[in-house]
C-alpha cells in the first residue's frame, strides 16, 4: 500500500509540472519564440481582444499556422481574474486570445488581417449585444515591432475607408496572460449546439470562411 500510494504522489506531480505548462506561462514576447517538440519547431504569439473570445477563439482555431489559441483576461488590475469578475466591468480585463503561430506559415499582419474582418472595430466597448470594457477592440502588442505594424495597419484601413466609421482598436502594452477557466477553452468546437454560438459565433466563423477561404486549415475545409 505504502509503495503504491508514494507512486500515486509522484504521477500526479508529474502531471501537475508539466500538464499545466501553457496555463501558467505569462506573455511571451512576440520576437521570442516559445519551443515545442523537438525543438526544431518554433512559435510566436499574438494576443488580440475582439469582444467575446469565444468568437475569436474559434475564428483562429480554423486559420492555417495557428497551432493553439487560449482564451483569457488581460489588460486589468488583479491578478488570477475569474470569468464572473471580469464580467462586471469593473476589473479593467479584457476578454482576450492568446494566440501561438508557426511563422513560416503565417505572419502577425496575416493575423491582424482576420482579426479586422472578423469583429466589428468601430463599436466602443461592444461587440453586438456584448457591452462593456471587457469586450473592447484592442491589440496587446507585445513589442515595438507588433505595436508599429498595428498602427500602421490602423491607419491605412481608416484611410481606404473600409468602414464607415473610424476605428476605435486600443494598442494596449501587454501585461500578464491569465488562461480563463477550463469550460471557456475550446468553446465552440465543444459545443457547437449552445444558443451564443448558433446566434453569434457561428456567424464569425461564416465570416472567415468567406473572407479567407485560402487560409483554412486543410483538415477543417
Amino acid at each position: 500500500m505504502g509503495v503504491y500510494f508514494v507512486g500515486l504522489i509522484a504521477l500526479t506531480s508529474i502531471f501537475v509540472m508539466f500538464g499545466c505548462v501553457r496555463a501558467e506561462t505569462p506573455v511571451l514576447g512576440a520576437d521570442a519564440v516559445a519551443e515545442s517538440g523537438s525543438g526544431d519547431e518554433k512559435e510566436s504569439v499574438a494576443i488580440l481582444a475582439g469582444g467575446c473570445f469565444w468568437c475569436t477563439e474559434a475564428v483562429y482555431e480554423r486559420m492555417e499556422g495557428i497551432t493553439d489559441v487560449v482564451s483569457g483576461y488581460i489588460g486589468g488590475r488583479n491578478a488570477n481574474p475569474t470569468y464572473q469578475q471580469v464580467c462586471t466591468g469593473r476589473t479593467g480585463h479584457a476578454e482576450a486570445v492568446q494566440i501561438f503561430y508557426d511563422p513560416s506559415k503565417t505572419s502577425f499582419q496575416e493575423i491582424l488581417k482576420v482579426f479586422f474582418k472578423t469583429h466589428d472595430p468601430t463599436t466602443l466597448n461592444r461587440q453586438g449585444v456584448d457591452t462593456g470594457t471587457q469586450y473592447r477592440s484592442s491589440v496587446f502588442y507585445l513589442n515595438e515591432e507588433q505595436k508599429k505594424i498595428a498602427a500602421d495597419y490602423i491607419k491605412e484601413l481608416d484611410e481606404h475607408g473600409d468602414f464607415r466609421n473610424p476605428i476605435v482598436t486600443k494598442l494596449e502594452k501587454a501585461t500578464e496572460f491569465f488562461p480563463a477557466e477550463e469550460y471557456h477553452q475550446d468553446y465552440f468546437r465543444r459545443n457547437p449546439n449552445a444558443a451564443y454560438c448558433q446566434r453569434v459565433v457561428v456567424d464569425k466563423v461564416r465570416k472567415f470562411n468567406r473572407s479567407f477561404g485560402d487560409k483554412i486549415k486543410e483538415e477543417l475545409k
